[in-house]
């Protein structure tokens, strides 16, 4: 009897003093016990994050939330669609019937050679007329003025301007792409396909659902694998001058899944999207035999705006749940372990061998 004191003593001992592995304990708000760093207004404080059950409303306000934020991601001004002229760009004048006021030698002049040159401020100097600010105007806008102005001097002008050298405006594209650099805007708007594609287009690698674009100093995230497949033009972004377009790489875009499952391991997210479910399967399932059903957590830190969710997976039917959750890269998904699975545990490591083999013995003891 008292060889087995030991043993009872181990099972009147609380569960979370040696109870191996990890537990999701909340206060009676349904907040977690420790503090996590979050920003809260432009700065990082502390605070305890109350753990969301997941259900069909979750789901449907998650959706709701994540469309609205793409159709408000960057309105498109069709005022400035047009290309504007900026300083370094070249242009081509032609005054038809005063060919003194043309490039001499014509076509015989080298491209990078002809045409006028704007300075820095924005001006062009053209002949009779002087300083001619050109900077920010379309090419219209400065046909128009230029026709004035030397109608001051000639009868019946007639005009045309071309852009020789765009210079002015330019765009970064970086990352996965075959030829990362920087490419010159022109006449046609540049959008980000385009852009991925004057960049030599996208590499294997690369991550379509995970596309940042940085613009006056903000981020701004593109899914532009959902533009190829469903047609989204809100992620096909109109580019402007000095944007930088950062195509991501996939081989970041992993969930870790944890605990009571068939293997414990980073899974790769394919083409941006991955369900709870399908990441439980990629484990090879959740362990019935030892784990918790009930408490199946996604634990998300959100860049400093953590989130936690919990699926409670005892009843079948939630496996619809899980699979219409979608997951982000670098998330955590956590099984939890059953009470009996982890005192199985505790007596494994204290007693020499099996709790099986203990109590078969202490049988044949007469105990």
């Amino acid at each position: 009897m008292y060889r087995l004191l030991p043993i009872l003593l181990t099972l009147a001992l609380p569960g979370c003093f040696l109870a191996p592995g990890m537990d999701m304990n909340t206060d009676s708000n349904g907040l977690t016990e420790i503090e996590l760093p979050a920003r809260k207004d432009g700065r990082l404080v502390k605070e305890k994050v109350r753990v969301m059950p997941i259900t069909a409303d979750l789901i449907i306000e998650k959706e709701v939330a994540r469309q609205q934020a793409v159709g408000q991601l960057l309105p498109v001004d069709n005022t400035k669609t047009s290309y504007r002229i900026g300083p370094q760009d070249r242009l081509q004048i032609t005054v038809w019937e005063h060919p003194e006021l043309n490039d001499p030698g014509g076509e015989k002049i080298l491209p990078e050679m002809a045409g006028k040159v704007v300075d820095d401020n924005g001006d062009l100097y053209y002949p009779y007329v002087g300083n001619l600010h050109v900077g920010g105007k379309t090419i219209p806008e400065v046909r128009e003025e230029l026709t004035r102005e030397l109608s001051r001097f000639f009868k019946k002008v007639k005009l045309d301007i071309r852009v020789l050298s765009f210079q002015a405006h330019r765009v970064a594209v970086v990352g996965e792409v075959k030829q990362p650099g920087v490419l010159a805007m022109n006449e046609t708007p540049l959008t980000v396909a385009e852009a991925i594609s004057r960049a030599g287009g996208a590499t294997k690698d690369s991550d379509m659902n995970n596309v940042a674009l940085a613009r006056d100093g903000k981020l701004y995230k593109l899914d532009v694998q959902a533009l190829y497949e469903k047609g989204l033009t809100t992620q096909n972004v109109l580019l402007k001058d000095g944007d930088v377009l950062n195509v991501g790489d996939q081989k970041d875009s992993k969930v870790y899944v944890m605990g009571e499952v068939g293997r414990q391991q980073a899974v790769q997210i394919n083409k941006g999207r991955m369900s709870l479910a399908q990441a439980l399967a990629e484990a090879y399932g959740v362990d019935f035999n030892t784990s918790r059903p009930g408490d199946i957590y996604v634990v998300r830190a959100g860049d400093m705006k953590p989130e936690i969710f919990q699926l409670n997976a005892e009843s079948p039917d939630a496996m619809i749940l899980a699979e219409q959750f979608p997951l982000q890269a670098h998330d955590t998904l956590f099984v939890g372990t059953a009470g009996v699975t982890q005192w199985s545990r505790v007596l494994n490591q204290i007693l020499p061998g099996s709790f099986t083999a203990i109590m078969s013995q202490a049988a044949l003891m007469g105990m």
